[in-house]
């Protein structure tokens, strides 16, 4: 290769499911360097990702941080240029449906780049989400397009993208998934400290601003959480996001008795917790992979989700943020069968990614 792969990433879903492709560089000599967009709130708990993943510090961290989603691309597409401009990479790599996602697309296709786009083809078709337009964005923009399933790859089919671009490679979360979970048995110790040894609880995650930035849906959410909870003869555990937590203040909005609020988790503890829980409830679509991938049942409290193949393999059902349908939801998933497919692939997904990106500029190498 001429230039280096240049990773783009700035949240901690980035970070896990870009590890497997960075690690595939590094053991292949493939030359690399990461950018950080520094969209995440946490510096301090992206430096444990880096360091639990076993990745290198990034070359470049831009510390955009938060603001409205204009204000946020904007910044970042304005410091990219420059910092790309000094890397000179011949593809960047972005992953997933983020602002910095939106802004790496935008960049490269801007600049003598090309784009590759990891989990490509996700659709809720749901417009009023702006993950939605990121990920559209970055597929119609991107030379090549890593699809997780063949499903998103007939999506990118039917948007008339090109089928020499698109390769079906499998998820990068299993990949990640698998390498991390033998790792977070051994060195996490989040099951004792929080008690829950021995015992069956629920694990809940949300921070989507269409739920929590919505006083009334926050609310739904807390009391279904709750009921299913109490029904179950299950505490409810909620890892709560900086966002979520200024909204319950903001609302003063009270947290029933049955869920338990603790701090983010470091990815190995949120891990475990993910895979000793009786049930999973979520906004996130990473969890909703994670929860398939581990075998665990999921909820997810929104209108639409992206990981449609989650519902059809029975790992999954989709419920709207309120009270009933959550408790309705639960209820149906308890007593699902878990002997489910998983459908994201075989952990090999980091791997197909590097060698195909290498493999069309030297077939020699392997």
């Amino acid at each position: 290769m001429n230039g280096p792969i240049t990773f783009v990433l700035g949240t901690r879903p980035e970070i896990i499911k870009l590890a497997p492709v960075i690690h595939t560089c590094r053991e292949r000599d493939v030359p690399y360097t990461i950018l950080h967009t520094g969209q995440h709130y946490s510096e301090t708990l992206d430096s444990v990702f880096f360091n639990q993943l076993e990745l290198p510090e990034p070359d470049v961290n831009l510390a955009v941080g938060s603001g409205s989603h204009g204000e946020q691309t904007g910044e970042m597409l304005i410091r990219m240029e420059r910092v790309l401009e000094d890397m000179a990479p011949e593809v960047v790599l972005v992953q997933g449906d983020t602002n910095s996602v939106l802004a790496g697309a935008i960049a490269a296709s801007k600049m003598d780049v090309e784009l590759g786009h990891v989990e490509a083809g996700l659709r809720s078709f749901d417009r009023d989400m702006p993950e939605e337009i990121n990920r559209i964005v970055a597929d119609h923009v991107s030379t090549y397009l890593f699809a997780p399933t063949d499903g998103s790859r007939r999506q990118l089919l039917d948007e008339g993208i090109p089928e020499a671009r698109i390769t079906v490679t499998g998820n990068t979360v299993v990949d990640a998934v698998y390498r991390n979970q033998e790792i977070a048995r051994r060195r996490s110790n989040v099951i004792p400290e929080l008690g829950l040894r021995g015992t069956e609880y629920f694990l809940m995650t949300a921070h989507r601003a269409e739920n929590v930035d919505d006083e009334g849906r926050f609310r739904e959410i807390l009391q279904g959480a709750a009921q299913a909870g109490q029904a179950h003869g299950a505490e409810v555990i909620y890892p709560i996001h900086p966002r979520a937590r200024d909204r319950l203040e903001a609302f003063d909005l009270e947290v029933p008795d049955q869920i338990r609020t603790i701090p983010p988790q470091e990815y190995l503890d949120f891990l475990r917790l993910e895979a000793e829980a009786t049930l999973i409830l979520t906004d996130s679509g990473g969890v909703q992979e994670e929860a398939c991938i581990l075998g665990v049942p999921c909820v997810t409290m929104r209108d639409s989700t992206e990981r449609p193949e989650t519902i059809d393999v029975g790992a999954n059902t989709l419920c709207r943020p309120d009270a009933d349908t959550i408790v309705r939801g639960v209820a149906e998933m308890t007593n699902a069968d878990t002997e489910w497919e998983n459908p994201f692939g075989d952990g090999n997904a980091g791997g197909r990614i590097v060698a195909e990106l290498v493999a069309d500029r030297n077939p020699v190498v392997q």
